[in-house]
């Protein structure tokens, strides 16, 4: 089914606005050439657009969410459920890579992950080790680790410059949202 011969690893990063909104990009674009994308969102629940936008693509683009970021917003520890999540979100994003099923494969937010210690990154170093040579794996968010730029094929590191955000303008339905 895959027909990507070689695939690559591509990271988007960075404090900018655009990591998830370049990979979901990437998918569309895929979608049109016939390609499957399996998009897994971590520490997200909240019904954002794109789950709505892609619906119609669903033959092309499979879209789930993991966990959420309730822990970041109070100003607390992950919990052990929040651990637990992350771990059998990677786990299933890694059969789901390996099933063959798909062209692509999306870690939303994988990085932030990592950060707040949902996962280790050796257990990122180990899933990005098992990629299957025609597989594309595109990974993003704030505070991607050395490691992952060094292994990469691609790294584009958004950078903000000016946001709105700072004035006061909170996240917007359909466009951050």
């Amino acid at each position: 089914m895959n027909r990507l011969i070689k695939g690559y690893i591509q990271c988007y990063t960075g404090n900018g606005k655009g990591k998830t909104t370049a990979a979901i990009g990437q998918a569309i674009r895929a979608a049109g050439s016939g390609l499957k994308t399996y998009i897994i969102q971590f520490m997200k629940d909240y019904p954002y657009s794109e789950i709505f936008s892609l619906k119609p693509l669903e033959p092309w683009i499979t879209i789930e969410q993991v966990g959420n970021d309730d822990f970041v917003i109070k100003q607390k520890y992950p919990s052990k459920k929040d651990i637990a999540t992350a771990k059998k979100g990677l786990e299933k994003a890694k059969k789901t890579m390996l099933s063959n099923k798909y062209d692509i494969i999306i870690l939303d937010e994988i990085f932030v992950v990592i950060y707040f210690k949902l996962l280790d990154k050796k257990e990122l170093l180990e899933f990005v080790s098992a990629k299957p040579e025609n597989i594309e794996l595109i990974l993003t968010g704030r505070y991607c680790p050395q490691e992952i730029i060094e292994i990469a094929d691609l790294v584009t590191e958004m950078q903000e410059i000016k946001h709105y955000y700072n004035s006061g303008v909170l996240a917007r339905q359909g466009i951050e949202s």
